[in-house]
């Protein structure tokens, strides 16, 4: 779907992935991915009681934003 940083298919998953943690790897079909951001996240909100929770978001974000396929 995607063909680099910047392209359309990035910015959608990166947008998934900025309100659900790891659907725009999932968008991008990454699996594995998106189970361990969504996870990350999850872990994240639990253990720091909501303060760190939005670090996960983020994370997920610019991982999405900035996949590149392998060639």
């Amino acid at each position: 779907m995607s063909a680099g940083p910047g392209s359309a298919g990035n910015v959608i998953a990166a947008l998934c992935s900025l309100f659900i943690p790891g659907l725009g790897q999932l968008v991008q079909g990454r699996i594995l991915a998106a189970i361990f951001y969504f996870l990350l996240a999850g872990v994240l909100w639990l253990v720091t009681f909501t303060l760190l929770g939005w670090l996960g978001n983020l994370i997920a974000c610019i991982d999405a934003a900035l996949y590149r396929p392998r060639r």
